[in-house]
């Protein structure tokens, strides 16, 4: 064979090494592409690959997409909100509730401030509504956004419906922008049950609920929620990228830029008003 580069002979050498020969012919690593493959390399550890490898093959996704999960860390967040499904659904319902929600949420793809009102977030969800449909996973339909049901001649808004076709349950996601508090859990357990007694035909099962905060804190939540008979969870989400902590106090703040930036600006302003003068 001619064509291939050093690179690519490394990444074959990696990839013999990686995997056993019944691995590659009765598994599923033989079923994703090659470019696939190398976008997995920089992951070390066996079973996480083996991991991304399935949901590629369950999900379709393609090679950018992949690498968007991966550099989003999907592997460490799927399924890890803090719900109440154990008490709530039936097994393996519970399971499967429990797979489809994740923690933190990453809603980058926003052109939407940290401070941003909840009904702006909203709006900006909805109108990229295809890269948050990637960030919720597959299986999900949405259905609309200040969802109307009425009851009692009074008028309640669900800030957003979604259908998930392998759950068969209806979502209802509703945003905070601030951290967790008690009380929301009581609004979405109404709005489970509007859910449940206006829309949800015989054959849904229940519907479950997403509380989407800036900040949770854990024992609250589970203090929270233990009560409640609907099935929720309560996830965060991250707007802007946030720096590691190790490298927060090595950059100037933003004050400081500015300030070094006016500086330069003037520097250069009397440079200029020098030389104009010298000619």
């Amino acid at each position: 064979m001619k064509g291939l580069s050093v690179t690519n002979l490394k990444y074959m050498k990696m990839f013999a090494n990686e995997y056993e020969l019944d691995e590659i012919s009765q598994q599923a690593v033989d079923q994703i592409p090659w470019g696939h493959h190398v976008a997995l390399f920089g992951l070390h550890k066996k079973d996480k690959r083996l991991w991304y490898i399935k949901k590629t093959i369950e999900n379709g996704w393609s090679r950018n997409v992949l690498v968007h999960q991966i550099e989003t860390k999907l592997y460490e967040r799927q399924g890890q909100a803090l719900t109440n499904f154990k008490d709530t659904l039936p097994a393996p319902q519970s399971e499967l509730a429990q797979q489809v929600l994740k923690n933190p949420y990453n809603l980058e793809f926003l052109s939407v401030h940290e401070e941003a009102q909840e009904r702006d977030i909203e709006k900006a969800l909805v109108n990229n509504l295809k890269d948050f449909l990637l960030e919720l996973g597959t299986g999900f339909a949405f259905l609309g956004n200040q969802y109307h049901v009425e009851l009692e001649g009074r008028d309640y808004y669900m800030d957003l419906l979604f259908y998930h076709v392998k759950l068969k349950s209806y979502l209802v996601i509703e945003l905070k922008n601030t951290d967790f508090k008690p009380e929301y859990a009581g609004k979405l357990n109404f709005y489970l049950t509007l859910v449940d007694k206006h829309i949800k035909d015989e054959q849904d099962n229940p519907t479950i609920g997403l509380l989407l905060c800036k900040d949770k804190r854990n024992m609250t939540i589970e203090y929270a929620i233990e009560g409640i008979s609907k099935p929720m969870g309560v996830s965060e989400y991250n707007i802007t990228r946030t720096l590691p902590k190790e490298l927060k106090g090595r950059l100037p703040e933003l004050e400081e830029i500015s300030r070094r930036l006016g500086d330069d600006i003037e520097a250069s302003k009397e440079q200029t008003s020098r030389l104009q003068k010298a000619s």
